[in-house]
């Protein structure tokens, strides 16, 4: 029998700096709630908003998978292994951190504001050497179907994290539906809807909504409304 958990988009935590407007749906920073601190490997899912001309100053991680995916606009990454990227809307980004990384990033429009989500997992190697990686995505390639966008093979569809971990990005039209099989046992997947609505088992999930599923090894997605939504496969227990 799948179990299942639902964090409602507002009853995540948030921080608001002025030029950095956050959503924390699991403890960051200043949110702390004991319920809420990962969902077995998945440990960060942050919803940013970065004003134009602003962002995040150098500062280091270690032994963290770190994936960001822009929503609008462009981020400008730069890191102690002397990388230096925009990563826009349609692209992905991924850093190992591994032994240790020093990096900042930067809304890249002086303007308007950049949005993206930054997602940490939790790897199953310590101490590997840091890497950086990011790709361009076809984002015609989720239109009615689930896009791969992460998975642990270096030779799989998108980009490859130290996890058993797979990422897939849809986007339904309304009234469609789309079963999604797990890929490997005791795995667990996390939902995070962009936009629109969906519905999965009984539980109807809106613009922003969460919802982890485990103890399963299917389930099918109903598309309520136009819909983009991002499934995460990580292991439970890790």
């Amino acid at each position: 029998m799948a179990q299942t958990t639902y964090h409602a988009a507002n009853t995540r935590g948030k921080a608001d700096l002025g030029w950095l407007k956050s959503y924390h749906t699991f403890s960051f920073g200043g949110y702390y709630d004991p319920k809420r601190m990962n969902f077995g490997a998945l440990r960060v899912l942050n919803d940013d908003t970065v004003d134009g001309g602003k962002g995040f100053g150098e500062h280091p991680h270690d032994n963290m998978e770190i994936i960001s995916i822009p929503l609008k606009g462009g981020l400008k990454h730069l890191d102690s292994m002397d990388n230096e990227a925009v990563i826009s809307d349609g692209d992905i980004q991924v850093m190992s951190a591994g032994t240790g990384i020093f990096h900042e990033e930067h809304n890249d429009d002086q303007h308007d504001a950049v949005q993206f989500l930054q997602i940490w997992v939790y790897p199953d190697k310590l101490d590997v050497e840091p890497r950086y990686d990011q790709l361009t995505l076809n984002k015609a390639d989720r239109h009615n179907q689930l896009q791969q966008v992460l998975s642990p093979n270096k030779d799989d569809a998108g980009v490859w994290i130290y996890q058993n971990a797979w990422f897939h990005l849809g986007n339904f039209d309304k009234g469609l539906n789309t079963d999604y099989q797990l890929k490997a046992k005791g795995n667990s997947v996390y939902v995070f809807v962009l936009s629109g609505s969906v519905k999965i088992g009984d539980q109807v999930l809106a613009t922003r909504d969460g919802f982890g599923i485990w103890d399963t090894d299917k389930f099918n997605i109903d598309v309520l409304d136009d819909a983009e939504f991002l499934l995460m496969e990580v292991p439970m227990e890790f």
